[in-house]
Order: C-alpha cells, then sequence, then structure tokens
C-alpha cells in the first residue's frame, strides 16, 4: 500500500521540492504579462512520447521571446526524465505521467530587490494523465460537438500562437462562452479575424472531404506536435493527401469526417458543429483508422 504521505516532486530550478511547495514571486513575469512559454506532453508504459519535438518548440520559444535560459536543452530533457523517476514509484502502476514544463522569464527588474530567485524560473511538474482525460473515453464512442465561438484567434501579427505560451485569455474566453451551451461535450472552435477556422483552444482542427484531408493554413495556430505527426507520418502511410487552405465554416458543415489532434488525447472525432450532424452523425473510417495507427505508434515509442 502506498504511503499516502508522500508528495509529487516538482522540479524548480535545479532542485526538486514537494508539488504544495513549488513557488514563484507574485512579481514574476508569468503572473504580471503572461510572460511564459509551456509544453505539455505524455507517456506511454512510463516512456514520454515524442518528448525531443515538444522539447525544440519550448526552445523556439524561449529565443523567439528572448528569455535568457542558460539550461541547455539536454539538461532539460535530463531533467524531465529526473522528476518522473522522482515520482515513479508515488503513481500507480496504472498510471500514465503527464508532464508540464513551465519557462517563464522570472522577477521583473522593477523587483529584483525582492530576496527571491532571480532570472527564469524553470518548473516541471508531473501529475496522472488521468487528469486530463478521465472523462474523455466516451468520445471515442459520442464524439464531441464543436461550437464557434463569437472569440475569435489572435492573429499571427499581434502575437504569434506558434509560441506555445501562456497569454490564453481569448482561449479562457472561448470556453467560457461554450460552457453556457445546454448539454454535455460541447468544445469551442476558434475562427480567424477574416472568419476562417483556426483552431480548439488546445487542439488542431483536421476535416475530410472525398478522402482527402484538410487542415487551415498554419499562419494563426500552434503547428501541433501531434498535428505534425498526422500530417507527415499516418496520412502518408494511408496514402491520404493533405492540404492546408483556409476553411469557412460552410465547408466543415459539408465534410464527411471532422477530428481534433493534440498531445492529450491525440486523435477526437468530432460528430457534431454548433449541434448539426457531421456526415451521417457517426465516426468516419478515416478518423477511425488515422486513431488506430496513432496509437500504435504510440505504444510502439
Amino acid at each position: 500500500m502506498k504511503n499516502k504521505n508522500l508528495q509529487r516532486q516538482v522540479y524548480f530550478n535545479g532542485e526538486f521540492v514537494p508539488e504544495t511547495e513549488a513557488r514563484i514571486s507574485i512579481y514574476d513575469s508569468a503572473l504580471m504579462f503572461g510572460d511564459m512559454v509551456f509544453e505539455m506532453t505524455r507517456s506511454f508504459n512510463g516512456k514520454q512520447f515524442k518528448l525531443k519535438e515538444h522539447l525544440k518548440r519550448l526552445y523556439n520559444g524561449v529565443k523567439i521571446l528572448r528569455i535568457p535560459l542558460k539550461l541547455k536543452i539536454e539538461e532539460m530533457e535530463n531533467a524531465v526524465h529526473q522528476t518522473v523517476e522522482k515520482n515513479s514509484k508515488i503513481f500507480d502502476k496504472s498510471d500514465e505521467h503527464r508532464i508540464l514544463i513551465d519557462v517563464s522569464r522570472g522577477l521583473l527588474s522593477i523587483y529584483e530587490d525582492v530576496d527571491i530567485n532571480k532570472g527564469p524560473n524553470v518548473v516541471i511538474a508531473d501529475f496522472p494523465l488521468r487528469w486530463t482525460v478521465q472523462n474523455c473515453s466516451h468520445l471515442y464512442d459520442t464524439g464531441i460537438n464543436l461550437w464557434i465561438t463569437s472569440q475569435r484567434a489572435i492573429p499571427a501579427h499581434l502575437m504569434d500562437p506558434k509560441i506555445k505560451n501562456r497569454s490564453r485569455l481569448f482561449y479562457l474566453m472561448a470556453n467560457i462562452e461554450v460552457s453556457m451551451i445546454k448539454g454535455n461535450d460541447n468544445w469551442a472552435l476558434l475562427l480567424d479575424t477574416n472568419g476562417f477556422v483556426a483552431e480548439g483552444t488546445g487542439s488542431n482542427f483536421f476535416m475530410v472531404k472525398d478522402n482527402v484531408i484538410f487542415l487551415p493554413e498554419q499562419r494563426d495556430i500552434l503547428r501541433g506536435i501531434s498535428m505534425n505527426t498526422v500530417i507527415h507520418d499516418l496520412a502518408p502511410a494511408l496514402g491520404l493527401k493533405v492540404v492546408q487552405k483556409n476553411i469557412e465554416p460552410f465547408d466543415v458543415y459539408e465534410a464527411d469526417e471532422v477530428f481534433l489532434t493534440s498531445s492529450g488525447s491525440f486523435i477526437t472525432p468530432i460528430l457534431k458543429i454548433d449541434k448539426k450532424k457531421i456526415n451521417n452523425g457517426k465516426i468516419g473510417n478515416i478518423t477511425l483508422k488515422l486513431a488506430e495507427m496513432y496509437s500504435k505508434s504510440c505504444m510502439n515509442g
């Protein structure tokens, strides 16, 4: 029986501290401006899936935002593995590890006389994957109803969404709007400022029409790890063409299949848009094949 007094350990600037004691300053740039880049990964059989790809995206964001991080990418990767190892004996055997990596700029310069750690903060937390997916298993049978929100995606010329950052109030507002809709399993779908489909709040959008896979042009969306897996690995393996184009809501209503991708749930079927059925309201064959292939690739590492 597990010792209930044991706490998950969090990597915090080179040290491990109990999860309940991990703290950053109230004057941290992340709190003041949402000035933080982050990544979330998950494991299969305890092994982190596509960790290197997530870290490359993280460090590209660090570079673009000019966060003076001294920790090298190889050191960050090692810190992730150390965090998993520190917590492996605390987790249930059936639990998979959901890793959250946060990198903030640290204290704003006018507050640097405060006696708290100066410079960038690196926080790596490890918690059970079931926290984020435990209520999602039925979606692979029943699908999701996507709801096009009045909240639009922020265009890249204002704040580039290809940098995975914590300035995500527009995501939250879209989720709040959708939470007011009656019924279950309603998820937000954001349009860009020109009225074309952009992305979900933490997921990438795909549709299938006449055996061709379509997704939005990548200027105003996060370039997801799972999205790239579909584009470059899974679709070619099935001999399917992938086209990036401007997608209007009308195109989605006429689609044969629609699905979302994300690192947590990978490929999630969409059966309705604004409560209008996609095709016949059943999960499409291409979505099923992609999900099966993705699952096998994950299990094989």
